[in-house]
């Protein structure tokens, strides 16, 4: 058997996700033809998918050294390949490593739109990324988007304004925790909704959106010009799409402009940067620069999201310190945000803590080459892992194991989002830094409403400061356990009336703008 034909079969396990089967048959191509490229890349594919991200670096790294850019081809393969690479350190923390690859793929020209989701997305993990950085970018996206022919702006007179949702999310995805009340809560004297799903996963959330819409469309099989054509022919006045740069986007079908007016925001933490969205939605908090824009921002007076967490479980009556003799911090946050500044920022704060802890949880902690990777990233900025727990990912709700956390850290300049929220929610105080850009002012906006803003901090000296001083007052940690959720219900950040009144109202006003910019 040639190794094309080897090669073939390696790829038909792959699409049947048969990968032991796929490895033997890719160990086979790799003893023919050591130089055999896609064999390489392929494997790595597989490992990316099994979440084993070390070995998926590895298998990429084999391939640098047969990277050839004499033809569209050969630059189209390996800008694709630094991708990847990309997407490999990031999943590893290694955001300036990431960043590097990412500069290289866009260098070289990328071979499709895809590509350029994952390093706008991950770019809000780079630190120092001013608006320039994030716009060329923009405009390597917008150059795919050039042939696409928008439909000529047109306003209805309908007797409801209608709002088209569109997202990948609409089942059990952290996002709907805080666009719920969004989602189904519009007043249907004078909204109507429509969904546009993009996703292969349907739940039993997906079921009861279902049950709240005036109209659901399934897209995920549709063309971007055909579920644009839907979008037209429903009438929608207001698309707003969920997704930005994320997982299952369907950012071309917003290209067409089949929506009077077009907003983006809450499933995703910055600008899409691209010219078909009118707007952005933030809160006077969470807003931030503006430069880092290319949306008009709809700035609500208070919170942009509104929490409604699923699971019921109640706080833990006592902070573990208590029982432990110790303080314990956690971050449950995804460990791509992890930034070298911020292990330095947590190793400091151990030190200034006494026999303090640190529990990470994360699935990168699943498996055994991630976990020691981790282990010795740790060990390089002189963590003594033995004070430092690291949590693989469990069918557990993350919330039950706040019981065993005194106070959250929150990652920077990618904050936390959901996880704040549900730390806030089992009594779990978060330490959160904040800058310039949108994506890390979400934890500013949220403890700001909640009335615990004097945990956001501007630098990190003082995210240290404030982290040793809270967990120096174990009496106001016993307080917060005890208070904290009644804190967030009565707050903002769980005020579901108040939350759609201002949408709504910032809802019409955008209408009525974008109809007398016409006039």
């Amino acid at each position: 058997m040639t190794t094309e034909e080897l090669y073939i079969q390696a790829e038909n396990f792959h699409k049947e996700g048969n990968y032991d089967a796929e490895f033997k048959i890719l160990d086979e191509i790799h003893r023919l033809d050591p130089t055999y490229k896609s064999a390489y890349y392929l494997e790595a594919w597989a490992l990316e998918n099994l979440g084993e991200y070390v070995k998926e670096y590895y298998a990429l790294e084999k391939i640098l050294p047969l990277l050839k850019f004499s033809t569209p081809k050969e630059k189209s393969f390996a800008s694709e390949v630094f991708m990847h690479l990309g997407d490999a350190c990031m999943h590893l923390g290694l955001s300036a490593e990431a960043k590097g690859f990412y500069l290289l793929m866009t260098t070289i020209g990328t071979p499709r739109i895809g590509c350029l989701d994952c390093p706008i997305f991950h770019a809000n993990s780079f630190e120092n990324f001013s608006p320039a950085d994030f716009q060329n970018f923009y405009d390597e996206y917008e150059k795919f988007l050039a042939d696409i022919v928008p439909y000529p702006k047109k306003f209805y007179n309908h007797k409801k304004i209608r709002v088209g949702f569109m997202s990948a999310d609409f089942n059990g995805h952290v996002v709907v925790a805080w666009s719920w009340a969004l989602l189904v809560g519009l007043d249907k004297n004078f909204f109507e909704t429509y969904f546009y799903f993009n996703g292969g996963v349907k739940d039993s959330i997906t079921e009861r959106l279902k049950f709240f819409a005036d109209g659901w469309r399934d897209i995920f099989d549709l063309s971007d010009e055909d579920a644009a054509k839907k979008i037209r022919e429903d009438e929608i006045d207001i698309l707003f799409d969920l997704s930005g740069h994320t997982f299952g986007n369907r950012l071309k079908v917003a290209a067409y402009r089949p929506a009077s007016v077009q907003v983006s925001g809450i499933g995703y933490m910055g600008s899409t940067g691209l010219k078909c969205f009118d707007y952005f939605l933030s809160d006077e908090i969470c807003a931030g620069d503006e430069n880092f824009f290319t949306e008009k921002v709809i700035k609500l007076p208070h919170s942009h999201i509104c929490y409604d967490p699923w699971a019921k479980l109640e706080p833990a009556k006592n902070s573990p310190c208590a029982k432990n003799n110790f303080i314990t911090f956690g971050s449950f946050n995804n460990f791509a945000k992890v930034t070298d500044s911020i292990l330095a920022a947590w190793k400091k704060i151990l030190d200034a803590a006494p026999q303090s802890r640190l529990i990470l949880k994360h699935k990168i902690f699943n498996t055994t080459d991630e976990k020691n990777f981790v282990g010795e990233r740790l060990k390089s900025f002189g963590f003594d892992l033995s004070r430092v727990e690291m949590r693989p990912f469990s069918a557990r709700s993350p919330l039950a194991e706040y019981a065993d956390v005194d106070i959250a850290l929150d990652t920077f300049p990618y904050t936390g989002g959901v996880t704040t929220c549900e730390a806030l929610y089992m009594g779990v105080p978060v330490v959160s830094l904040y800058g310039k850009r949108h994506g890390t002012r979400f934890g500013l906006s949220i403890l700001k409403n909640v009335g615990l803003d004097e945990l956001a901090v501007d630098s990190l000296d003082e995210y240290v400061n404030r982290a040793v001083m809270l967990a120096g007052d174990w009496e106001l940690l016993t307080i917060l356990r005890k208070n904290l959720r009644a804190m967030m219900k009565k707050s903002p950040l769980m005020d579901s009336k108040n939350y759609l009144r201002e949408i709504q109202s910032a809802f019409k006003k955008i209408l009525e703008e974008k109809k007398f910019e016409r006039l």
